[in-house]
């Protein structure tokens, strides 16, 4: 079983829609395994995105990050970070699939509405960032 981290960003904990991206994953069969809102400082939300740090997005994306709260998930499931990256659709949620959640809820390149870790390596480094020490509750 793999895991993923998942951010509902603060541009969907405004619209309401943290529970529609929920059931999305849900419905898909993962199992969540950590959830926890909260509000990133810009310092913290630097520290996340720091293999950004070089792109000129990065101040933009930390400012954003830290401008509300936001809803941190760990989903478990059989190939489960190809999988929501493919639910959540391309950045640009204009150039993103029908039905996919960027597509649905994102409002911009900018304020796509979630994150997902790109591989296994990004989320072994993502998920301790949110959830240090994180044990199974069955």
């Amino acid at each position: 079983m793999e895991r993923t981290l998942v951010l509902a960003k603060p541009d969907a904990v405004r619209k309401n829609v943290v529970g529609k991206i929920i059931s999305r994953f849900e419905e898909e069969g993962f199992k969540l395994v950590a959830l926890k809102k909260l509000k990133l400082t810009k310092e913290q939300a630097g520290k996340f995105y720091i293999v950004h740090k070089e792109r000129p997005f990065y101040d933009q994306l930390c400012e954003f990050m830290s401008s509300g709260p936001i809803v941190a998930m760990v989903w478990e499931g059989e190939n489960v970070i190809s999988r929501v990256r493919e639910i959540m659709g391309a950045t640009d949620p204009a150039k993103a699939e029908e039905g996919t959640l960027r597509k649905l809820y994102g409002t911009n390149v900018g304020e796509n509405a979630v994150h997902g870790s790109d591989s296994p390596e990004s989320a072994a480094y993502e998920i301790p960032f949110f959830f240090s020490g994180l044990e199974i509750v069955e």
